[in-house]
C-alpha cells in the first residue's frame, strides 16, 4: 500500500491530539507522521501507534518530504504556513477560518461535496466550522430529496468549540462553584460559562449577527452550491464540555413527511437517526451531547412537522448532536484525506 507523509500543523491543541487518534483509528496510510507545534512544544513528545514522536518547531523548512499536512493551528500560523506547505507541494488541509470563503479552495464535508476536492487549484481544502458541518450533515440528505430553501438555527455550543482553553475554563469555573469560592474572572469567553448560557460566539456584525452566526448561512451556501439559501442562525455557548447540539428548521421547495425525513435519515451517511420518544432510556429517546461525544456520527432526533409554517410551505423540525472536536474537526479534516487518496488510486 503507498503511504503518505503526514504533517500535523497545532499537534499539541484539542484538534491537532484528535488527528492524530483519528489518524490511527482509521488507519491511514501514514509513512511518516510530522508533528508540528510552537517553539515551546518543541522537543515534548506525542503518542502515534504506540511510539512516541518528538514534536518539531513549525517552521517554513519542516514540510519538505511532506504529502498531506492536516492543520490544527490559528488563522495567523495557517496562513503564514501556507506559503511553504505549498512550495514543498503538500495538500493542506486547514481546519482554520483562513480559506474558507476564498473562491478557489473548495471547503469540504466528505458526507455532501467529496467531489469538490478535484478543484483544489492551490493546493489547499478547507475544513468547515464544526457547527456547520454538524448542522449539514442532518441538512443535506434532506435537501436532496425535497430542495431546501430556508434554514433557521440555534446551536448550542460546548466549551470544546474554544479548545483546550475552553474545556480547561469551564472546568475551574465548576470546581469553584462546588467549593463555594468565586467564579475566576472570564479569560476564555465573553461571560461566566458555568451555570449559564452566552448567546455570544464571535464578534458583532452590522446587523447584530456574530461572525460565528454568519459562518452557517455562507459556509452552507458554498459546501451545498446553494447561493441563495436563506439562514437565520444563532449561536450559544454552552456549559457542555464537549459535543454541540443544534435546534434546526428547514424549508423545502417539495413536500417532505416527518416519516419521510425520518426513513430519508436512518440510512443517510454520517448519520444515526435517534427519534424513539417513548423508549425507555432517554439515551434513545432523542440525541444528547453526552451520547455524541468522541464519536463520528451525527445523531439527529426530534423530526416533526413545523407547526408554525402556513399549509402551502414544507417545513421540518429537528434536533441534532455531534462532537465538535471529531466530527466537527478533526475526523472531518481526515475524511477528506482518505478522499484524496481515493481519488489518486
Amino acid at each position: 500500500m503507498k503511504t503518505y507523509n503526514v504533517a500535523i500543523l497545532g499537534v499539541t491543541g484539542a484538534v491537532g491530539t484528535q488527528m492524530l487518534t483519528c489518524l490511527e483509528e482509521r488507519n491511514f496510510p501514514v509513512g511518516t507522521l510530522v508533528p508540528l507545534a510552537s517553539a515551546r512544544s518543541a522537543g515534548k513528545t506525542e503518542r502515534f501507534r504506540g511510539e512516541s514522536i518528538v514534536i518539531r518547531e513549525a517552521t517554513p523548512e519542516a514540510f519538505t518530504g511532506v504529502d498531506i499536512v492536516l492543520g490544527a493551528a490559528e488563522d495567523d500560523v495557517a496562513r503564514a504556513m501556507q506559503p511553504a506547505i505549498e512550495a514543498a507541494g503538500a495538500v493542506f488541509i486547514d481546519n482554520s477560518h483562513a480559506f474558507r470563503l476564498d473562491e478557489d479552495v473548495p471547503l469540504v464535508v466528505p458526507e455532501i461535496n467529496a467531489a469538490d476536492i478535484a478543484a483544489t487549484g492551490r493546493g489547499i481544502i478547507a475544513n468547515p466550522n464544526c457547527a456547520t458541518i454538524i448542522g449539514l450533515v442532518a441538512a443535506y440528505p434532506l435537501h436532496k430529496a425535497a430542495g431546501l430553501k430556508r434554514m433557521i438555527v440555534s446551536t448550542y455550543q460546548a466549551a470544546s468549540g474554544a479548545g483546550v482553553p475552553g474545556m480547561r475554563a469551564l472546568e475551574r469555573e465548576m470546581r469553584a462553584l462546588a467549593d463555594g469560592a468565586p467564579c475566576p474572572d472570564p479569560e476564555v469567553f465573553a461571560a461566566q460559562l458555568a451555570m449559564n448560557l452566552i448567546p455570544q460566539i464571535g464578534g458583532f456584525n452590522e446587523e447584530g449577527y456574530t461572525s460565528e452566526e454568519m459562518k452557517m448561512q455562507n459556509e452552507g451556501r458554498k459546501i451545498m452550491h446553494l447561493p441563495d439559501l436563506r439562514v437565520n442562525c444563532t449561536c450559544v455557548r454552552v456549559p457542555v464540555a464537549r459535543s454541540h447540539s443544534e435546534s434546526i428548521t428547514l424549508e423545502f421547495e417539495q413536500p417532505i413527511s416527518p416519516e419521510e425525513a425520518k426513513a430519508i435519515l436512518a440510512v443517510a451517511p454520517g448519520v444515526k437517526l435517534v427519534d424513539y420518544p417513548d423508549a425507555d432510556d432517554a439515551s434513545d429517546r432523542y440525541p444528547m451531547p453526552l451520547e455524541t461525544t468522541d464519536k463520528d456520527l451525527v445523531y439527529v432526533g426530534r423530526v416533526r412537522r413545523d407547526l408554525s409554517a402556513p399549509d402551502d410551505v414544507n417545513a421540518i423540525s429537528l434536533w441534532c448532536c455531534g462532537d465538535q472536536i471529531r466530527k466537527g474537526a478533526a475526523t472531518n479534516a481526515v475524511q477528506i484525506a482518505q478522499a484524496l487518496i481515493e481519488r489518486e488510486a
